[in-house]
């Protein structure tokens, strides 16, 4: 008899689509499956800034903790929450087709048009808790207000309806997969993401050969390849998600690029890199890239943010 894989889930409508994608796949090669949720730290704490309460891992860690006690067999991640250093005996199985990697800014009704973005030095007020987004914002437009923005999809849009924002900041891979992208949205195409933003990672315990088999026809080559790049050049950098670091790598043809930056939480320090290899030798251009901008103006950047803490 086939062995039923029990994935484990967090609770929200986004998590809960990406494990039913998972589980869709798995059927498709004739796997059986079931949901076990479980409720992150994260979803827990909706008040406290993610870049205040250690964000590494806290969308993760409860999940990892059952895979380890054999509550699950697989645990579900969006891949850019998941820390570049996986815990002793979790192995990456599997990372999906990798959707838009692409922030968004969803606007208040009051601003549909926009008017704001127009004058990088007028006044405005822009929700989102990520230290990355908002450094990012803030290089463009550093005469804006940032505010916090905590909760799920569905709840940080309402916040946003609610609000006397001008806008709020959005993954796009995160609205069009519970299929929720507001009309009133700008793509922003000029901000970098999160390293592995858009990608979904499957995790499975180290040493279940038949986890890791059947795990390993999900995988899509490219995306793998890509969001190791990009985590590479996180890792490099010591960074984790409370670090204002991005980096995106597509591949086009047979050549693969990398671009990345790292910025000072007021968005006026900035570091940048473009660099492209053939794919065939590209594996190791995450590391390349990162000790490349730390020699051109990301280690005084780095050393500012740790003299800061």
């Amino acid at each position: 008899m086939t062995r039923s894989i029990r994935i484990g889930t967090r609770q929200s409508e986004l998590a809960t689509w990406q494990a039913k994608q998972v589980a869709t796949l798995l059927a498709n090669h004739g796997f059986t499956s079931e949901l076990i949720f479980v409720k992150s730290e994260g979803d827990i704490d909706l008040q406290t800034p993610l870049y205040e309460i250690g964000v590494q891992g806290i969308f993760t860690r409860t999940l990892d903790i059952a895979l380890l006690a054999n509550k699950i067999d697989i645990a579900v991640h969006s891949m850019k929450d998941v820390p570049t250093q996986l815990p002793a005996g979790i192995s990456q199985a599997a990372v999906l087709e990798r959707a838009s990697w692409k922030d968004l800014l969803v606007l208040h009704d009051s601003h549909a048009d926009a008017a704001f973005m127009r004058d990088r030095y007028t006044d405005a007020v822009i929700a989102t808790s990520s230290i990355r987004r908002r450094a990012q914002w803030l290089h463009h437009f550093p005469n804006h207000q940032l505010v916090n923005l905590r909760g799920n999809i569905n709840t940080r849009l309402s916040k946003v309806h609610d609000s006397d924002w001008n806008g709020a900041i959005f993954a796009a891979a995160g609205v069009d997969r519970i299929n929720i992208r507001p009309a009133n949205s700008l793509e922003l195409d000029w901000m970098l993401p999160a390293p592995a933003q858009g990608a979904i990672m499957v995790v499975g315990r180290t040493g279940d050969e038949f986890i890791m088999e059947t795990c390993a026809v999900l995988n899509h080559a490219d995306t793998q390849l890509c969001t190791k790049i990009e985590r590479d050049f996180l890792r490099q950098l010591m960074g984790g998600c409370a670090t204002p670091i991005a980096a995106v790598c597509e591949v086009s043809g047979d050549t693969v690029l990398l671009k990345g930056n790292i910025l000072s939480p007021d968005g006026s320090k900035k570091a940048v890199i473009e660099k492209q290899m053939a794919r065939e030798v590209a594996v190791e251009l995450g590391i390349i890239a990162g000790k490349e901008i730390m020699v051109n103006g990301g280690r005084e950047i780095m050393d500012s943010l740790v003299t800061a803490i």
